[in-house]
């Protein structure tokens, strides 16, 4: 009896120290806004490096943010990109002493062919809280998904339109941003080209130009040869590295 009371007195004596802190992780999109609820979030994990204890998960919500303090106006030290309504997750640690913690990111979490993992390592210290900004943990790329064809489409040579397979493809920035003609995610700034392989050789590369529908890009591939195809769509941005891709593989048959 004696032990289970001394026993009862540790584990409330070590459980009275651990301090609520409050730790703020948003995920931004390179050269764009961040990741919320509009395309699905960023899946947050949290763990302490040493034990790998997982400490907090969750998914970042809210706006993707102002566009005008992100995007147009100059940036000042210790300046706000963000306000209350921007995506992120409150992450609650429960620490009793300084920990050195992982945070990581997976986003955008619902497409994933196009999700990037980031990560990085802070310590915290037991009620100094980081809010505000918080931590940032930026996302590069694109997320590009191949609309036509459609994955493993059987496709007569007979039915092409004079011999010409349509290919389309939707294109966003990682926060599903707006990619449209002279806009602020320019199109013109975009290579965007499908690479064609034929039974695992490149047959083709073609360029795609956007449509009348925003996000939208469309080209036209020479078929001759049935065969079992696969088409990379790339989206490319040179002035930021930003680069997306996605694949699609169809049958052509007589």
């Amino acid at each position: 009896m004696r032990q289970f009371i001394i026993l009862i007195l540790v584990v409330f004596s070590v459980s009275a120290y651990a301090v609520p802190t409050r730790l703020m992780i948003r995920a931004k999109a390179k050269d764009a806004k961040f990741i919320g609820s509009s395309i699905g979030g960023a899946y947050v994990k949290v763990t302490e490096v040493i034990s790998g204890r997982i400490l907090a998960t969750g998914y970042t919500s809210g706006s993707t943010g102002n566009t005008d303090v992100i995007m147009r106006q100059p940036h000042a030290r210790y300046g706000r990109l963000t306000n209350d309504n921007t995506a992120g997750f409150l992450a609650m640690l429960d620490i009793e002493d300084p920990v050195f913690i992982m945070v990581e990111v997976w986003a955008p979490v619902n497409q994933r062919q196009a999700t990037v993992h980031a990560s990085t390592q802070l310590w915290m210290v037991p009620g100094k809280h980081v809010e505000g900004d918080g931590l940032i943990l930026e996302i590069s790329g694109m997320v590009v998904n191949a609309l036509a064809p459609q994955t493993h489409e059987a496709i007569g040579l007979s039915t092409l339109n004079q011999g010409m397979l349509d290919v389309r493809a939707n294109v966003v920035m990682m926060c599903g941003c707006t990619i449209s003609e002279g806009g602020l995610w320019n199109s013109e700034d975009l290579e965007v080209r499908a690479l064609v392989y034929r039974d695992n050789e490149l047959a083709k590369e073609v360029p795609m130009l956007i449509t009348e529908k925003v996000n939208t890009f469309a080209g036209r591939i020479p078929v001759s040869d049935p065969g079992n195809y696969e088409i990379v769509i790339y989206a490319y941005n040179a002035k930021t590295g930003n680069t997306g891709v996605d694949k699609v593989n169809v049958i052509v048959g007589e």
